[in-house]
């Protein structure tokens, strides 16, 4: 289905309180601390000073990666990749399920999105798993789950491709977009090049009503007829995506939809886990995880019914559960 279509049919529902809240977060961010002596354009933002205060590290080309880090550093670590235009904060439900059982478990805000620095540069799957890849170095990670939603799933995919010998343990995609997402002459089952063109001009049109919609739409599967659609849940996706830039989240696009991961998966040697709903809107099932689980060397393909591609925040308990049996396998 292509998604131009899909977002028309949307959530009816009252706006309003959730458009004040985020208002008064959006005047939040830029308020400043005025001195004695009225020298407050010097001072930081606090935005600035939050970031400042959080955990993060600085790659080599300057960008500052915001992560979050929770549970016994001797644990062994479940490493979070989300999806696009999101955050670390997507994966909020399952990090507090698996530090509950006992796991270190990390995610981290992909550059331009998130908390991490907007730079204007270096949104490709190259770079994306090279900034994984010195999280990684800095925590010292090894013996590591990684689990990769949407975009992330191709971000984690690539990782492990390239960085994971001898650190990674198991791979888990979920509603992943690899192996590759657009339609080729060798991949007739992708989407259409005017599909993400689409999406381009959505984004640069109106990015705020664009995400809206998406969340009401198709993510979630809230477009279709038996569907309950939670505000919270898409107020929620609203935010994280204007929490990161529109450069990154423009130049994103290109990389989950020609991004092409044959290679990568036929190169990964360790135990994965490809999960997929087959009501699935956004990574159409057809041409993404079969044919991941045919690449991948050792692998297990669960299928969900009916399931939409937000599935881990509309069937969290299922994917929690499907996620730990795999993990303690």
């Amino acid at each position: 289905m292509v998604w131009n279509n899909s977002i028309k049919l949307l959530a009816t529902r009252s706006r309003r309180s959730a458009i004040a809240t985020a208002l008064m977060y959006a005047i939040s961010v830029t308020v400043r601390f005025t001195s004695a002596t009225g020298d407050e354009a010097n001072l930081p933002t606090y935005s600035e000073q939050r970031i400042n205060a959080m955990t993060s590290i600085t790659t080599q080309d300057g960008v500052t990666l915001f992560y979050k880090d929770w549970g016994p550093k001797s644990a062994q670590p479940i490493v979070f990749h989300h999806g696009w235009p999101l955050s670390s904060d997507d994966w909020d439900n399952q990090m507090l399920f698996f530090v509950g059982k006992g796991f270190r478990v990390i995610a981290h805000d992909r550059r331009g999105h998130g908390r991490s620095s907007q730079v204007s540069d270096g949104h490709n799957m190259d770079q994306y798993a090279a900034d994984v890849a010195a999280i990684v170095e800095q925590l010292g990670l090894r013996d590591a789950i990684h689990v990769g939603h949407s975009t992330g799933g191709g971000e984690a995919a690539r990782y492990v491709a390239r960085y994971g010998k001898g650190r990674v343990a198991k791979l888990i995609l979920i509603a992943a977009v690899p192996p590759l997402m657009l339609k080729t002459l060798a991949n007739p089952n992708g989407l259409p090049i005017e599909v993400f063109d689409g999406l381009r001009q959505e984004l640069a049109a109106n990015r705020s009503q664009f995400y809206l919609d998406f969340a009401s739409g198709p993510f979630y599967g809230y477009n279709r007829p038996d569907s309950k659609p939670s505000q919270a849940v898409i107020w929620n996706w609203w935010r994280q995506g204007m929490m990161g830039g529109a450069k990154a989240q423009y130049d994103s696009i290109k990389a989950f939809s020609k991004t092409d991961f044959t290679e990568d998966l036929k190169s990964i040697t360790v135990p994965t886990l490809v999960a997929h709903g087959d009501d699935d809107q956004i990574v159409p099932i057809v041409a993404s995880a079969p044919l991941s689980a045919k690449l991948l060397q050792t692998s297990t393909l669960k299928i969900y019914e009916k399931l939409p591609h937000g599935l881990c925040t509309t069937h969290a308990d299922v994917i929690n559960a499907e996620m730990l049996t795999f993990i303690t396998a």
